[in-house]
């Protein structure tokens, strides 16, 4: 867990793109609309570069692949395809939120910090005293605000911290993981072609809902209704998924089952145990979807949006856990399987629905910056696969990707391991009475 220690801002300054961009409000759609409203904070650690060992802090003279003048060029340059992170939040003559195109730029931030990367990094608990100390924040609704903050921390070991808010409303992590490698190839010399890769596809009209909208499916994940607890206290941890365990899980499960699928039949059946759930209750299962390639047609690959939906599995908790793991796993594929373009149609104008009966409103439910996952479930997310360790600067990858904060108890993150294929991470937040318990059940103590 990191000491307290000082972290000292050095400079702050606003980064717009480096050339003329589209000027014209873009359209957000439902899915846009429907998720938090507040930027995701990410972290990215880079340890010192080998010629900067002999002098311990050499990356905090502002040389390098992490020089701020560096740095700030690419990332003017990356905003020219991204530009809608050199906007800001507005309103159209309807009072529908859209991302006005100003192009007045995006925040870059630059700090030391009197820590080594071993003393942030070797236990590591997402938390607020992380988001605060590497990562920018805004007040949520700040109408003024950017859409990307970033800061670029020189640790006292020569190591660099990397933090990354974008605002939610603007992309999913697809979007978001497609422009921080844009970023990173540009400040290591790739030319914007090379960088970028597909050019981004900004248009969200694609996901208008019909009309009139007629949803043919159940969506009470999207509910006001299910997101109406109350905030509760929550611990962080981090959950290393070795080979031979994860191989384990996999062998349980049979042939064809993912390891997303795996996993998260383990862990919800852990979550279950460990809170002591009546084997009579019911207990739900939050499944995210990635739907660019589930819609027919489907979405440009270089889509740059929210093109993920939400769907729920109930069981209950005494069928869940008297049934082999397999079981619990083949449920949750064909609950997955199940996301296609007659359920993304039918979510896209349920919440038409939903934000017609808001309108006029303050919808603050959806500005809250945590997730009130009822106490009975779990939301289990997927980053496997995504290119989370392709961010090279110029001096190698990073070494450990992690989110800042998270912002809801029962909420958790699989990620993969930075040089290692076969390893995975869980992180999960739950509340402290249960987590000893919940760690001694995943790994069968």
């Amino acid at each position: 867990m990191m000491k307290q220690a000082e972290v000292v801002v050095v400079e702050t300054a606003l980064v717009a793109p480096s050339k003329e961009t589209p000027g014209q409000p873009l359209w957000l759609s439902n899915l846009d609309l429907a998720v938090p409203r507040t930027h995701t904070p990410l972290v990215y650690y880079y340890p010192a570069a080998p010629e900067q060992l002999q002098g311990q802090g050499a990356a905090a003279a502002g040389t390098g692949s992490f020089a701020p003048d560096r740095l700030k060029a690419a990332l003017a340059g990356a905003l020219v395809p991204f530009y809608p992170l050199a906007g800001r939040l507005g309103a159209g003559p309807d009072g529908r939120l859209q991302i006005d195109c100003s192009g007045e730029g995006a925040l870059f931030v630059v700090a030391r910090a009197d820590l080594t990367g071993e003393e942030i990094f070797e236990d590591y608990e997402p938390s607020p005293e992380i988001r605060r100390a590497f990562v920018p924040s805004a007040q949520p609704g700040e109408a003024s605000c950017p859409m990307a903050m970033f800061q670029v921390t020189f640790l006292k070991c020569g190591g660099v911290v990397l933090g990354t808010g974008i605002h939610h409303a603007v992309m999913d992590g697809v979007g978001a993981f497609q422009f921080i490698q844009t970023w990173a190839g540009l400040a290591s010399g790739l030319d914007a072609a090379e960088a970028c890769g597909p050019v981004p596809f900004h248009d969200r009209t694609l996901l208008r809902a019909r009309r009139p909208p007629c949803p043919t499916f159940d969506h009470f994940v999207y509910s006001p209704a299910f997101l109406s607890g109350r905030p509760r206290p929550f611990v962080t941890r981090v959950f290393p998924v070795s080979p031979k365990l994860l191989a384990d899980l996999k062998s349980r499960c049979g042939a064809g089952v993912s390891t997303y699928c795996a996993v998260t039949a383990h862990l919800w059946r852990c979550v279950c145990v460990a809170r002591g759930a009546a084997p009579g209750a019911d207990t739900r299962l939050g499944l995210p979807a990635n739907v660019r390639h589930r819609l027919s047609p489907p979405l440009p690959r270089s889509f740059f949006g929210n093109a993920v939906v939400r769907d729920l599995v109930t069981a209950r908790v005494g069928d869940l856990l008297g049934s082999p793991l397999g079981s619990v796993a083949e449920t949750i594929k064909r609950a997955v399987d199940g996301v296609g373009d007659a359920f993304v149609r039918s979510v896209l104008d349920y919440l038409e629905l939903e934000l017609a009966k808001k309108r006029g409103d303050d919808d603050s439910s959806r500005a809250a910056s945590e997730q009130l996952v009822p106490a009975s479930d779990l939301w289990a997310v997927s980053w496997l696969g995504m290119p989370m360790y392709s961010a090279d600067f110029g001096s190698g990858a990073p070494r450990f990707v992690a989110p800042a904060q998270m912002f809801g108890v029962g909420t958790a993150y699989m990620t993969p391991c930075a040089n290692r294929d076969d390893d995975i991470t869980v992180i999960f937040s739950m509340e402290a009475e249960h987590i000893d318990c919940f760690e001694k059940v995943f790994y069968g103590e």
